[in-house]
């Protein structure tokens, strides 16, 4: 009987019918077609965002060619343009940013997830969620009004008169304290990434199994300890993935930076002074600009950041790759 119906059978039992199909194998094709064509629109936005910039960006490389990453004169009356000022000024408000916000963010992380009460581990949490929602004209409009005239009056006097006279270092921290300037752009940008870098450290560390934190505590270990020796090399990967959103905010980040880092194009040597960044530049100048050689210029500095933010996750990309090589050994 079970042959006559269709079914297979093994040892007396019937199984099923011999050509059934899994229903999932019919939504195969078609998902991996999806899946792909997904994949394909970011890779197709990526090059033609490229190819536009390019095309977009080639009258003013082929009047100022190589001398137009080298230059730090703009003056659109003249039509004289480099990218020096705003392409320095991008990398250091960056590096600023990076160094006071990352530490910051990792304590704030670690302290979330090893140290906080569990009734107060929700309440910091949504803190930082919150923090990360905050829109970034708020920050400029805060830093503007707030911020930078704190920096002004109550911190950057006692700054100059500390580090002022200290040979080499000194340089950076000398001239009037206007309270808007690279180092208040810096420190506007570190509170804005702060929040991107803690949540993901918060969920990357919270991934970690918990029977590691019970064999290190079961040994005598310190939370410092668990933390240094267990925690940072489990989840190292995650925690640099982390660090490379903030870093892309901070590379990228307009409004906060427009209202308070003063839109100088000069090149001070020192962090207190005025400058600007290419994303602020563009900002400022771009409804301005009516000349050909004016608007092309402003595109080949968006074209300069789409390669600076490329080379970044290039080189976070190949950092991962080495921390797989030696977890591999």
């Amino acid at each position: 009987m079970a042959q006559q119906s269709g079914l297979s059978s093994i040892d007396g039992l019937a199984v099923g019918p011999l050509s059934r199909v899994p229903s999932g194998v019919l939504f195969e094709k078609p998902f991996h077609l999806l899946t792909a064509a997904a994949a394909l629109t970011v890779v197709g936005s990526l090059v033609g965002l490229l190819i536009v910039l390019s095309l977009d960006a080639a009258p003013a490389i082929r009047q100022f060619g190589f001398g137009f990453l080298t230059s730090s004169a703009w003056n659109p009356v003249t039509e004289m343009f480099g990218a020096v000022p705003a392409t320095v000024g991008t990398l250091i408000t960056a590096t600023i940013a990076m160094l006071v916000g990352t530490p910051i963010a990792f304590g704030v992380a670690v302290f979330i997830n090893e140290i906080c009460p569990h009734k107060l581990r929700s309440f910091f949490s949504v803190a930082v969620e919150l923090l990360a929602a905050v829109p970034s004209i708020i920050y400029g409009m805060w830093g503007l009004f707030a911020f930078a005239p704190f920096l002004g009056t109550k911190v950057y006097p006692g700054l100059i008169d500390v580090l002022g006279p200290i040979p080499v270092v000194g340089a950076l921290f000398q001239g009037p304290p206007y309270g808007i300037g690279m180092l208040t752009a810096g420190l506007i940008l570190a509170i804005m990434v702060l929040p991107f870098i803690a949540s993901v450290s918060i969920r990357v560390l919270a991934g970690v199994p918990p029977v590691l934190r019970e064999a290190a505590y079961g040994i005598g270990s310190t939370p410092w300890e668990v933390v240094r020796y267990v925690l940072i090399p489990h989840c190292r990967k995650g925690l640099i993935g982390g660090v490379m959103l903030g870093l892309g905010r901070a590379l990228g980040e307009t409004m906060a930076v427009t209202f308070v880092i003063g839109n100088s194009h000069k090149i001070a040597t020192s962090l207190l002074q005025p400058g600007t960044t290419i994303s602020a530049t563009l900002a400022n100048e771009f409804t301005e600009a009516t000349g050909d050689i004016y608007l092309s210029s402003l595109v080949a500095l968006g074209l300069i950041l789409f390669v600076i933010t490329f080379v970044v996750l290039l080189f976070a990309q190949m950092m991962l790759a080495q921390a797989n090589r030696r977890e591999a050994k």
